[in-house]
């Protein structure tokens, strides 16, 4: 009876210290036990049955209050780990095996002696995303924490921390963001072999899943507040065509298409069904989940239809979805209204035109 109501109290203090910080836009450290761990963060987003807790290192902790105690603040203010902490935690928690590289945004945990190979490339497309938005009068915010990717040298190694890390991947996955641990993981497929020459080999993967990461941490998404599945793939593949990751050296419209989604979607166009474009925005989850390779197909096209003719409203629909309540789940209906706010409510003449512009690529 005793633990019991020590566990109530503690969700209640808990609780109540979440609606003061709201009403005083404080952003405070706190410190609770969970299962018997101490656990320091600050709150990002809370409900009666659940809370988001932001760590030092950028991860982001799913809480019951019911199961918080010894719960206290122990500062009015919340100080991400600098990047000089990061990387001696990391260096700690992968050993000697492995090398953490700096660059201005990121830390790489590598392979020992493959510097080159990996941080330069990872802030190159972070600098290209930023630029790509800047360039669409969009400033994107600066991450609070080091970005951090993690590369193993060989398939069984990034299988096994996937396992341990919690994260469901199959065997055919070459990489991953985790919005909780806020981590890139991927495995180097030439096995450390590869040069700039082979830098295709890992290119898509990368580029993918650190586009990804960098849109979770510039606001361009939220991690409180995910967009549709579609939009987040949408981009993420936008920026696989070297025209969009690389435009100084690549600047034709055939360099910005994504050549291999480009043929899956025609072929989908076959059998997609007419008018489908408005289930598609309020429920793409459903084609996601019956239909994986059409549903990033379409992904991609629909998204490489609104940057390249209506880029003001693209990211204007991009800010919106940014700026969702955190931790309510829109309804297909909601979703579909949060789009046509901006992009009006004639989405039978929006298909036509976006179906026109896809059949008319090279």
């Amino acid at each position: 009876m005793f633990g019991s109501r020590q566990i109530k109290i503690g969700a209640a203090a808990l609780l109540l210290l979440l609606a003061d910080h709201t009403a005083s836009a404080k952003q405070p450290t706190v410190s609770l036990a969970v299962e018997g761990a101490v656990v320091e963060g600050t709150p990002l987003a809370w409900s009666d049955s659940k809370v988001l807790l932001l760590k030092r290192d950028g991860f982001l902790q799913e809480l019951v209050p019911r199961n918080v105690s010894n719960f206290r603040k122990i500062s009015d203010t919340f100080r991400p780990l600098s990047q000089s902490e990061m990387r001696g935690q990391l260096q700690r928690e992968f050993g000697p095996r492995r090398e953490v590289s700096g660059t201005g945004n990121y830390l790489v945990v590598h392979p020992v002696g493959q510097r080159d190979r990996w941080a330069r490339r990872f802030e190159d497309l972070y600098r290209s995303f930023v630029s790509y938005f800047h360039v669409r009068s969009m400033d994107l915010a600066r991450p609070d924490f080091p970005l951090v990717a993690i590369v193993f040298h060989s398939q069984p190694e990034f299988l096994q921390y996937a396992q341990r890390d919690g994260a469901a991947v199959s065997p055919a996955v070459l990489g991953f963001y985790c919005p909780r641990s806020n981590r890139v993981v991927l495995y180097d497929r030439t096995h450390g072999t590869g040069s700039d020459a082979d830098w295709h080999v890992n290119a898509e993967t990368i580029i993918h899943e650190a586009t990804h990461q960098t849109a979770f941490n510039t606001l361009v998404h939220s991690r409180t507040a995910p967009p549709p599945r579609w939009a987040a793939e949408g981009l993420a593949m936008l920026f696989e065509a070297r025209g969009v990751w690389n435009p100084h050296h690549f600047q034709d419209l055939r360099h910005r298409i994504n050549g291999p989604r480009l043929e899956t979607f025609r072929s989908y166009t076959r059998t997609r069904p007419n008018d489908s474009l408005a289930s598609f925005i309020g429920s793409s989850d459903r084609l996601f989940a019956s239909a994986p390779s059409q549903a990033y197909a379409e992904a991609w096209a629909f998204t490489f239809f609104l940057s390249e003719k209506e880029p003001v409203k693209y990211v204007k629909y991009l800010a919106r979805t940014a700026q969702r309540e955190p931790l309510r789940q829109l309804t297909p209906a909601e979703q579909l209204a949060e789009f046509t706010d901006i992009f009006g409510r004639d989405l039978k003449m929006l298909e036509t035109r976006y179906l026109r512009f896809i059949n008319g690529l090279p």
